[in-house]
């Protein structure tokens, strides 16, 4: 059951999303459909925890990306090693594989990713626009956190522009990843399928009769070895059973309900298949062969039931803004997407009156695109011009009116009158949890709780232990020879609610370690290396003495932080 939502609707949050995100109540959001910060060719900086938009109205330049890995980096790391391992060791490669700076834009995304899934409703969808360049390692971190089950399609959308280089293959696509928040995500293909030509629908629908074009398709289905009940009976002086079938009259999917709607009302409640078959036949469905001519009957489908052709994954109908044509919607960001292509988006994920999220809203494609179509919105950025967009967007301005007005994109009063007259809400601090902090699968919690960072590293960790307690193991009393051969573990395990502070901490030789995996306690463990005959001679470390005194050291840190 999803919590109360604890934010209103049609708001924008000036700010960094990952504080909003943060406040947000779990399962609260239908659809996110987000165009975060590329790891190419943008204006911006950042690290794990925070980031700095630099562009602003009228800049012209566009400066590389300067996502750096920091000191702070190794701790995110850590963390997201004890919670999530499976996006620890995508990160992780991107870093061997592409360099600390790729890992740093991941982390920066994975840590916000993390909220997203966990205020994402099971029905919901999440659509992550990004380039060639990280796609890759982002959908890793991405099928980590979603579930690679859970992964639906990489669409590729192709820009009206490409960035050229005279030593390889033009460069003229970007990605959406596109992945439900469970089984059950909302879909509504129907909604975007495109409309098929008029040589389509001739070569598709070649029959026609006084209600228009159709074609006749089979009204039998195979038997399986059943032979008996009313669909393997004759019917109309059609014997089934000379052709090993049974009789297949549709009583779902969209057909059937398109013949309840325009021709025979209550269809879908006629049960047996012999009824429904004269029902249809009755109200002219069914083509029979002429007389005097072998053959069987078939159901007639019209081609005025016809929603058009499935939106494949490559979008190319879709275009971009060029360098000499940007018309009227641009506004002059470098990174905009046309409505459409976020409208499409909109429409195949979410009904009318959900909610749908923008975490790096910037110039407004995404509300733009939900207020069309009678969602609801909530957008985060913290450029301060990101309201200033949404309100010309709003007031459907020409771009030679957004730039007479330019000046009023950072006039806080101008901003304020033009807010309350579209009715929205704009705010500068996060929203407070109200859900208790339940909701969120206890593998998916968010990175770091109230406290701001973690108060050991696990390099601090090992030293103090290793100080204390020496070189052995706390499993089976295995003297190690140097600290290479222990390996920091929970005394209880994650998965009872375990820690990762360092009264929840222990040293572990390698077979250990390994046993202990996860899901087993350190006195479990001890108990199965007793049984085993694994125990070395000597006393084990008093477990209940060291957890006392590993506690006073996380004390002591607290106070002194």
């Amino acid at each position: 059951m999803s919590a109360a939502q604890n934010f209103p609707d049609n708001v924008l949050y000036e700010m960094d999303n990952l504080e909003v995100l943060r406040g947000m109540n779990s399962e609260t959001v239908d659809l996110i459909a987000t165009d975060p910060p590329f790891n190419t060719k943008r204006n911006r900086s950042g690290t794990a925890g925070f980031y700095v938009d630099n562009w602003k109205w009228g800049d012209t330049g566009i400066l590389p990306d300067q996502w750096k890995w920091n000191e702070v980096h190794p701790k995110w790391l850590e963390e997201i090693k004890d919670d999530h391992e499976a996006l620890y060791h995508a990160i992780d490669a991107a870093r061997y594989t592409q360099g600390e700076d790729t890992a740093a834009f991941l982390c920066f995304l994975s840590v916000r990713l993390l909220e997203m899934h966990r205020i994402l409703k099971p029905t919901g969808s999440i659509y992550l626009h990004c380039d060639p360049t990280a796609s890759h390692y982002i959908k890793q971190c991405m099928d980590a956190i979603f579930g690679k089950k859970n992964f639906k399609n990489e669409i590729v959308w192709r820009r009206a522009t490409a960035h050229n280089d005279p030593k390889k293959y033009g460069n003229n696509t970007d990605r959406l990843l596109y992945y439900s928040g469970g089984d059950k995500a909302t879909w509504n293909g129907s909604a975007i399928a495109v409309p098929k030509t008029a040589q389509e629908i001739d070569r598709a629908y070649p029959l026609q009769d006084e209600r228009g074009k159709y074609r006749a398709s089979d009204l039998t289905g195979p038997s399986h070895g059943y032979s008996g009940g009313e669909s393997s009976q004759p019917w109309s002086g059609y014997d089934v059973r000379s052709r090993g079938r049974v009789w297949s009259a549709p009583l779902t999917g969209k057909y059937a309900k398109w013949i309840e709607d325009n021709l025979i009302p209550n269809y879908r409640s006629i049960k047996g298949v012999h009824d429904r078959l004269d029902t249809l036949d009755s109200a002219g469905l069914i083509r029979h062969p002429k007389k005097g001519r072998s053959g069987w009957p078939g159901l007639k489908r019209y081609a005025e039931a016809d929603s058009g052709n499935p939106v494949q994954s490559l979008f190319i109908d879709i275009s971009g803004f060029t360098n000499y044509n940007k018309g009227d919607e641009w506004t002059g960001a470098p990174d905009q997407k046309p409505t459409a292509l976020y409208e499409r988006i909109v429409k195949a994920s979410s009904n009318e009156g959900d909610l749908v999220l923008d975490p790096f809203c910037g110039c407004a494609t995404t509300i733009i695109a939900a207020n069309n179509l009678n969602r609801r919105w909530v957008g985060i950025d913290r450029r301060i011009d990101a309201r200033y967009h949404i309100i010309t967007r709003l007031m459907g301005i020409t771009r030679k009116e957004r730039t007479r007005i330019e000046m009023f994109a950072t006039d806080a009063e101008w901003l304020e009158r033009q807010t309350e007259k579209y009715e929205f809400h704009f705010k500068t601090a996060p929203p407070v949890r109200s859900d208790n902090d339940q909701g969120a699968p206890p593998e998916l919690e968010p990175v770091f709780h109230a406290a701001p960072e973690k108060l050991h590293t696990h390099a601090e960790m090992k030293e103090i232990l290793l100080g204390e307690f020496g070189l052995k193991c706390w499993g089976c009393g295995f003297e190690a020879p140097d600290e290479r051969y222990l390996h920091l573990d929970h005394v209880s395990p994650k998965s009872d609610g375990g820690t990762n502070h360092i009264d929840n901490r222990a040293l572990l030789c390698q077979p250990c370690n390994s046993k202990k995996s996860n899901a087993m306690s350190l006195s479990a463990l001890r108990r199965a290396n007793k049984r085993e005959g694994y125990m070395k001679d000597g006393a084990l470390i008093n477990l209940v003495k060291a957890r006392a005194w590993t506690r006073q050291v996380l004390i002591e840190k607290v106070r002194t932080t």
